[in-house]
């Protein structure tokens, strides 16, 4: 079987400077190798450096977020299963102002998802043992987190729950509404 390098395709999503980036993958008899990540690269389209890198393992039907570090741009990907992920824009100076854009990203599409800073960011894993890893732009520190309640009306996210109720931690399941933060 020949190999095949495909090209590295990035998408402007419906957020300001943020961005789908599918890397280049190599495919062979024997499984594939990818690229997912390079500085040098990265920097040209996030302009952003990568301090921290974590990986979250989730049962179906949990739901993380909606979750911001406002200095913290993100990079994830799931390398596992599936997740539907979302975006929502709270920067106030931003074209897309809360606006959210989700995408479904499965470990064999390979499709990344590039956070920029000042967004809040969620994801709803599809699949068992749904396997995500981000990259982010500064440590964490729980004094500059903030949280928003997922099923905040005033952003109507369509999360593919398909009449399930979420899994969520207790401080998910505590988090307010975008009003009692003051972004209304």
């Amino acid at each position: 079987m020949r190999a095949e390098w495909t090209s590295v395709d990035v998408r402007q999503t419906p957020i300001d400077g943020a961005f789908e980036i599918v890397p280049a993958v190599f495919r062979d008899s024997r499984g594939y190798f990818k690229e997912v990540f390079a500085r040098s690269r990265y920097a040209q389209l996030t302009q952003n450096d990568f301090v921290q890198d974590n990986v979250s393992r989730s049962c179906a039907w949990t739901l993380r977020g909606l979750h911001a570090d406002l200095r913290m741009a993100k990079l994830v990907q799931v390398l596992e299963g599936a997740a539907f992920d979302v975006i929502v824009d709270l920067r106030k100076a931003s074209p897309s102002y809360l606006k959210w854009y989700g995408a479904t990203l499965r470990a064999g599409e390979h499709t990344q998802l590039y956070i920029p800073a000042g967004c809040l960011h969620g994801f709803l894993a599809l699949e068992d043992n749904t396997i995500l890893l981000y990259k982010q732009t500064a440590e964490y520190d729980p004094t500059q987190e903030i949280g928003v309640a997922w099923d905040d009306p005033n952003l109507a996210i369509d999360w593919p729950l398909e009449g399930r109720e979420p899994l969520l931690s207790a401080k998910d399941a505590r988090n307010p509404i975008l009003r009692e933060l003051g972004y209304l």
